[in-house]
């Protein structure tokens, strides 16, 4: 054999695909450049076409039974390479403890020691993915600058291949699977170990014994044929006790030596010293002397009991603490996709409940566009296995389409693609909610260890979902109360062109106390409010309609800004509330085209001249509402000549956790500057767009533009 690096996809064939060159390059880039910074765990993640997750398409030093929950990652997960492929940054994790600190998901599924960089492959704009690399827990804590500028000059080599594979026209796609880069042992090396007098055993990256020595045949009690290609807690059952497979787990991620002493029945106790490398583990076996006061008392169990894996009790920790995030029922779908899909080898998830006494499928990814549809709103009178799936919370397997065929011959489900099925039963507190389907594109064999975990997974399943059924429900009920205190269309006040847009919080009840109005009080006068009351629950959006409404009364009585906001002030503490709101009051005098603007601690408008410079208004102002029963609100004449935009705007446009505001209001006026021309409604997706909130946000936003045109 040679020690360069080979790539084998598993449950391939070995037959190359036009990209081949091009993933070899990547992967002899990867595997040089952690060679060079002493990394021993590596791996690329690609983008997928739709932009929303990171798939791993090349791994290093870590086999399969390490990576099946990171193989497919949402681009929005609180994950170091997530962070790294989002954020366009470098990302260091420098051990344990900031791991847990900071991520806390990946903490809970790897309890290791040891220290992670992620690094962004972007080109201009184009993001390929994120490269990541592992070093050993005697790291230091602190990235080295030489080790910096390594990380940097790894993604540029990686950005390289897969820049020079666009220009060609290969552009490389994320596979079906990840692929191993792998650094196999020479057969000199091979035949210096067999030569050792002592125990030796060689272990690759998948947990395969691929080399014992002779003497190690002896210590662990089984002909050669029986352990080569064989994993040590499988075919040894005194090794299926998960704490030895731990300290393999963690002897890999840690990079560090690890031991043990176990009992070889019926009296041999036996040392392993684990060594590991990029390539795997080299395992050194030898008696070990006992004494009797630290013999345990527990019994070893040598008959052919199912081996408990430290592996899938890692996976299912992972799965419960991302489910913990999962708030709507689709969060759950994608939870189960992103971690159950890949893990077991399937191939799609769909969720079936009930509902009028019909099969409903409330989520799916993985299938065909348009497939899953024709399943839905199947009557529960049907003899389907979706059907028999939601009355009955026995768990069912279908290891081929012929075992379903039999027992459902001719229906539907036999026609969708799939060879396997696994149907889990939804249960929680002794209540059938729903059933989630797992599909196979080949067949699959579920063992009876694979069939307990599926079926536990279940109930993780159901608690979540139960959770995003009750939170999609408050959020329709919130998003309705939200919709009928906002204006459902702006009015058309000749002389004003407009335009308006609500971002709701996307933590909590997605509700909360931000408001705008047009409001036209006759054919040459129009009042312009924008307001925020604090907080994001119900009683923010409750006492938002109360302020709105009373400012309507108060503009159409044809009140001044001063007299409009000093009343609505009296008016909270008539109401006995103790909630603050902001807002900036404007009265719009079309014949003159000046406004007088009030303004109670609410962020001052920007506005745009005809000559194209946008500034931040500096009215004079009072106090926030609700503070001082009899608060003064301070008047500022503003010009409004014909091609004059105004853009009135709550905090949550410009405030982010760790963002400078000052920094954030001067971005924005300067795209208002750049793009107050283009139609309003392009400049409020511009403005949105370029605060960086289209996306998560910590608060509510509401924009409103107002531009002076010609009657």
């Amino acid at each position: 054999m040679s020690t360069s690096s080979a790539l084998s996809r598993p449950g391939t064939t070995g037959v190359q695909t036009p990209a081949d060159g091009d993933l070899g390059a990547l992967a002899s880039a990867l595997r040089s450049g952690a060679t060079r910074l002493g990394a021993h765990i590596g791996g690329l993640y690609l983008l997928s076409d739709d932009l929303q997750v990171l798939q791993l398409e090349l791994t290093l030093g870590a086999g399969r039974q390490f990576i099946r929950p990171w193989v497919r990652i949402g681009l929005a997960a609180p994950i170091p390479v997530a962070d790294a492929a989002r954020d366009g940054r470098l990302v260091w994790v420098g051990g344990a403890a900031e791991m847990a600190r900071r991520y806390p998901r990946v903490a809970v599924s790897m309890p290791y020691a040891f220290c992670l960089a992620a690094i962004p492959l972007t080109a201009g704009q184009r993001v390929y993915g994120a490269v990541f690399l592992m070093w050993p827990a005697g790291h230091p804590a602190e990235l080295p600058a030489w080790e910096h500028d390594g990380l940097m000059e790894l993604a540029e080599d990686l950005v390289g291949v897969l820049e020079r594979a666009d220009h060609a026209g290969r552009p490389v796609r994320p596979g079906p699977r990840p692929m191993a880069v792998s650094t196999e042992r020479s057969s000199g090396v091979t035949a210096m170990i067999s030569r050792l007098p002592d125990g030796i055993c060689a272990i690759d990256q998948r947990g395969v014994l691929t080399i014992v020595t002779e003497r190690a045949v002896e210590l662990l009690g089984e002909p050669a044929d029986r352990l080569l290609g064989a994993r040590p807690w499988t075919v040894l059952p005194w090794l299926r006790d998960p704490v030895y497979e731990t300290r393999y787990l963690a002897a890999v991620m840690s990079g560090q030596p690890m031991s043990f002493v176990a009992l070889r029945p019926p009296d041999r106790w036996l040392c392993f010293q684990l060594y590991p490398n990029v390539s795997g583990l080299t395992v050194r076996i030898t008696d070990a002397e006992v004494a009797q006061q630290d013999l345990p008392d527990a019994e070893v169990v040598v008959g052919p009991a199912v081996p408990t894996r430290a592996g899938v009790l890692y996976h299912i920790l992972h799965l419960a603490s991302a489910l913990t995030e999962a708030v709507s029922v689709q969060d759950v779908v994608s939870m189960v996709s992103e971690q159950i899909v890949p893990a077991f080898g399937a191939q799609a998830v769909a969720v079936l409940m009930t509902e009028s006494g019909r099969l409903r499928i409330v989520g799916h990814q993985g299938y065909p566009p348009g497939l899953v549809d024709q399943f839905d709103a199947t009557p529960l009178t049907a003899a389907t296995p979706g059907v028999q799936a939601l009355t009955d919370p026995a768990p069912a397997f279908y290891e081929n389409r012929a075992e379903l065929e039999r027992l459902y011959p001719g229906r539907r489900e036999t026609q969708d693609a799939m060879a396997a099925w696994a149907y889990l039963p939804l249960v929680v507190s002794g209540r059938l909610i729903g059933t989630c389907v797992l599909a196979f594109a080949e067949p699959h064999s579920f063992t009876v260890d694979e069939r307990a975990v599926l079926t536990a997974l279940g109930g993780l399943i159901a608690q979540a979902l139960d959770r995003a059924r009750l939170y999609d429900t408050k959020l329709r009920l919130a998003q309705g109360l939200q919709a009928s205190l906002l204006p459902h269309a702006l009015p058309v006040v000749p002389g004003l062109e407009s335009a308006a847009r609500y971002l709701a919080c996307t933590d909590g009840m997605d509700i909360g106390g931000d408001f705008y109005d047009l409001i036209r009080i006759d054919r040459d006068t129009a009042a312009i409010v924008i307001g925020d009351v604090e907080g994001h629950n119900v009683n923010a959006a409750a006492l938002m309609g109360q302020i709105r409404t009373a400012m309507h009364a108060f503009a159409t009585a044809d009140a001044d800004p001063r007299t409009v906001l000093a009343r609505t002030n009296r008016l909270l503490f008539e109401l006995g509330t103790t909630l603050l709101a902001t807002c900036a009051y404007l009265r719009v005098d079309l014949s003159q085209r000046q406004v007088w603007l009030a303004n109670a601690g609410h962020p001052p408008p920007l506005l745009r001249a005809p000559d194209g410079r946008a500034r931040v208004l500096d009215p004079r102002g009072g106090l926030v509402l609700n503070v001082e029963p009899d608060a003064d609100y301070p008047l500022t004449r503003i010009g409004l000549p014909v091609g004059t935009t105004l853009a009135l705007f709550t905090d949550g446009l410009v405030e982010k956790p760790g963002a400078d505001m000052d920094r954030m209001l001067n971005g924005l006026t300067a795209t208002f500057a750049r793009c107050g021309d283009e139609p309003l409604e392009r400049v409020a997706d511009e403005l949105i767009g370029h605060a960086g909130q289209a996306g998560h946000r910590t608060d509510d936003v509401a924009l409103l533009l107002v531009r002076s045109v010609a009657r």
